[in-house]
């Protein structure tokens, strides 16, 4: 056997560990939400029940309204994204290409605002949300949701785009392009990189968030997915731990597939970008 193999067998031995540990939870809810809802509770529990129930996932559709939640959820990640790219990208090019005065201080600022959490200003946003008229709109959270990612977003862009060398825009100045058409034609599609890494981590957070979504929605049809989930825990006296599952199942799937699917992409643009 090769040094390489060896090694390969080794790390392997290694990382066994906390592979089981990660991936624990998700079997159990995959567990859960294909088993017999008289069977969740059994004991002594076993990981297949005497039949594999995918009704409960029919159930679960049914009776949550998951389909308008999932729905909700997809709105606010993906407007909330953009409207940060939007935001970002400009700002992101000033300060990769411009010198102005105070720019390390900008700098120290962005850095700063990423060490404040979402808990301990969420009572100044609702305020504020109440001011706007935005409690009870999904609105309330796009805007939120792009405030909050728009520091690391900045600081994740102008990171890359440092790296890219200006003479591709000198030579497209000189073919007579402008500066709009300079950004948009040339200095964007090559930094595609970056720019699918910051989209795919501000989804996600938006996928994620659950503080800021229960402290502004109200009515259960602007529910996203994260207090869909926890509506069908909290404040019951029975739980359905098999719809529970089911819900949580599918609410996780989609955000896991895109990541695995991107992932080397996501890697590439990570490395690029900490080269800076």
């Amino acid at each position: 056997m090769s040094t390489r193999a060896r090694k390969s067998i080794l790390y392997w031995l290694l990382l066994t560990p906390l592979m089981v540990v990660i991936l624990f939870p998700y079997a159990v809810m995959l567990s859960t939400a294909i088993k017999p809802a008289a069977e969740v509770m059994r004991f002594p529990p076993s990981w297949l029940g005497s039949r594999i129930e995918l009704g409960n996932f029919l159930e679960m559709w049914t009776k949550t309204g998951f389909g308008r939640a999932l729905a909700n959820s997809l709105y606010v990640s993906a407007m909330a994204t953009l409207l940060c790219l939007v935001v970002a990208i400009p700002a992101a090019y000033a300060m990769a290409r411009f010198r102005f005065a105070g720019q390390g201080w900008y700098r120290q600022f962005l850095l700063i605002t990423q060490m404040l959490s979402p808990i301990v200003l969420v009572i100044g946003i609702f305020r504020l949300m109440a001011l706007l008229g935005l409690v009870d709109q999904l609105n309330s959270l796009v805007l939120t949701y792009a405030a909050f990612n728009l520091a690391f977003s900045i600081w994740m862009l102008q990171s890359y785009f440092a790296t890219i060398p200006i003479e591709v825009e000198e030579a497209a100045y000189i073919d007579g392009a402008s500066w709009l058409q300079s950004l948009t034609r040339i200095f964007l599609p090559l930094a595609l990189p970056a720019l699918a890494v910051t989209a795919i981590l501000s989804f996600i957070f938006g996928w994620n968030e659950f503080v800021l979504a229960l402290t502004t929605l109200r009515s259960s049809e602007k529910y996203t997915l994260t207090l869909k989930v926890f509506d069908l825990v909290g404040g019951r006296y029975s739980v359905e731990w098999h719809i529970v599952m089911a819900a949580t199942l599918l609410a996780t799937l989609p955000v896991a597939v895109i990541f695995a699917w991107l992932q080397r992409y996501l890697i590439r643009g990570l490395a690029l970008a900490a080269v800076k």
